[in-house]
């Protein structure tokens, strides 16, 4: 028993010392998000592009926190590949991207919000903030629901909105994250 009480400590220990990742990745998000709620439609390769990006950057992100999870490891590398997979389509056809993506609005959203109500639920142990992924997963199923039934135009101005929304999120749970991870690496050192 005291073993696993040790390996705990030390993994802990692994993923604490990382905490500036979080920081890091979340900037970014927050930064990007920034730069993609100022576009307008006629920068459609510009926004292709830059959902290639997110979704790279979505994908390394899950890869590293299958890499220090406990447990379900396989959803984080899953996410991860299609992620990368999702990203690379994007970069070599960042129009027709955007085009598709605004026609299929709806459904990303509720992909990503399943994504985030599950982790939020798979992470609720060990996070205190759970709740605010699981809030912001079930806003995005609604807003599926809703974009799914809108024009293209429509989809589109969303598809910029939404998406630069979406990075702003992303930044704020992994800077909040960054924070909770630090503040987990005060108590080990304690």
């Amino acid at each position: 028993m005291e073993m696993a009480d040790s390996d705990m400590a030390e993994a802990a220990g692994m993923v604490a010392k990382m905490w500036w990742v979080w920081l890091v990745t979340g900037i970014i998000w927050v930064i990007l998000s920034l730069v993609i709620l100022q576009f307008n439609t006629a920068s459609a390769t510009t926004v292709g592009v830059l959902i290639g990006i997110f979704f790279i950057l979505a994908g390394l992100q899950n890869f590293f926190i299958g890499y220090v999870a406990e447990g379900w490891k396989w959803l984080w590398i899953v996410f991860g590949v299609l992620f990368i997979i999702a990203g690379i389509v994007a970069l070599v056809y960042p129009k027709d991207v955007f085009a598709d993506i605004a026609s299929a609005l709806g459904f990303l959203f509720l992909v990503f919000g399943v994504f985030w109500i599950v982790e939020a639920l798979a992470t609720r142990e060990a996070n205190n903030l759970w709740w605010m992924g699981l809030i912001a997963g079930i806003l995005l199923v609604i807003l599926a629901f809703w974009a799914a039934g809108q024009f293209f135009m429509t989809k589109a101005y969303t598809l910029l909105v939404f998406g630069g929304i979406w990075a702003l999120m992303h930044g704020i749970m992994d800077i909040i994250r960054a924070f909770e991870v630090r503040k987990f690496k005060k108590l080990i050192v304690e």
